[in-house]
């Protein structure tokens, strides 16, 4: 599996259309739009995921932002969440550039894989359980393709799915960790997951996450990666592209 079926069930997320409130609500916000904004097209509907279908690690959010994701149709693209996790992932190796504004900027993500909880931007960025229950296929198809040695769970609710595909899988056994900044957990096979604060406004602004806290997150994932590429076989599907391919992103 690779990059045809990425991209197949890329175009399946975007056509998903399960949750009317969601939908609604996206096609909303594309037509009123923000007054910042009022001269760009909005995507407006279920966002795909970004990134390597290889990757080593995928990190899960919560949900597309209104104006970010909704308006540019890229995961954390062209709002204040975004610009810190691509400064991030900029520093720790996993991108290509810092910025991330448009599908044409140019950013390619390296051994790194990003999707969501729930793939429509929810009304004040809490989606119901229902709709989250409806957006789980997505995460577990997307788990199956691309079969992550490290998961990265943005925020409590994205640690809550996070934790419980990887329960369903069997990744998981013993008491359920409470989400924390910086707390993992030690997965079969060599996996890890780990959770963090999500770079929100509310979260950044008032200093509950800063970028050395975020930037630790990352180089952490660096080392288990690292840890993990010394004791898995040279076979290993996940280290076969030893992190230098790139994928073309789709949008």
């Amino acid at each position: 599996m690779g990059l045809n079926h990425w991209n197949l069930l890329n175009r399946d997320i975007t056509a998903c259309a399960s949750c009317p409130r969601l939908v609604a609500h996206c096609h909303e916000i594309a037509s009123t739009k923000k007054k910042a904004f009022r001269h760009f097209n909005y995507w407006g509907r279920s966002v795909p995921n970004f990134g390597d279908p290889q990757a080593k690690l995928l990190i899960v959010g919560l949900a597309p932002g209104a104006h970010g994701a909704n308006r540019t149709g890229r995961m954390f693209t062209g709002d204040r969440s975004g610009e810190w996790l691509y400064r991030a992932l900029f520093r720790a190796g996993f991108s290509n550039q810092a910025d991330s504004t448009s599908c044409e900027d140019g950013l390619e993500l390296r051994d790194c894989a990003i999707t969501a909880i729930c793939h429509c931007a929810p009304p004040g960025n809490k989606p119901s359980r229902t709709e989250i229950s409806q957006c789980e296929p997505w995460l577990r198809k997307t788990i199956d393709l691309v079969d992550p040695q490290l998961v990265l769970a943005l925020g409590q609710i994205a640690w809550k799915g996070a934790l419980d595909e990887c329960l369903k899988r069997g990744w998981y056994e013993g008491r359920r960790p409470k989400f924390a900044h910086g707390v993992q957990a030690r997965l079969t096979n060599g996996r890890w997951l780990i959770g963090s604060y999500h770079p929100s406004q509310q979260n950044t602004f008032t200093g509950k996450l800063t970028e050395s806290m975020f930037d630790d997150i990352f180089n952490r994932a660096n080392r288990l990666l690292r840890r993990a590429d010394s004791t898995r076989s040279a076979g290993s599907s996940l280290t076969s592209h030893g992190g230098e391919l790139q994928w073309p992103s789709y949008c």
